[in-house]
């Protein structure tokens, strides 16, 4: 099976990647363990996910609004 990534989920895990650093420098640094690290990362793995995909059926549905005018 070929293994690129395509735009999309480059682009996915370059933000996902952005917003586990962001939250992770708010952590203080005694509660900085790999629990916690792997916790974010999953975190901000799935709101990226969530963000994009509802921005996306978002932007769709008023796209084809506008198709429709």
């Amino acid at each position: 099976m070929d293994k690129r990534t395509t735009i999309l989920e480059e682009i996915i895990g370059d933000v996902a990647a952005e917003l586990y650093q962001k939250w992770y420098n708010a952590v203080p640094e005694e509660q900085k363990t790999e629990e916690t690290s792997a916790a974010i990362g999953n975190n901000a793995r799935e709101t990226t996910l969530f963000v994009i995909q509802n921005f996306m059926n978002k932007f769709n549905l008023a796209a084809e609004k506008l198709k429709d005018k």
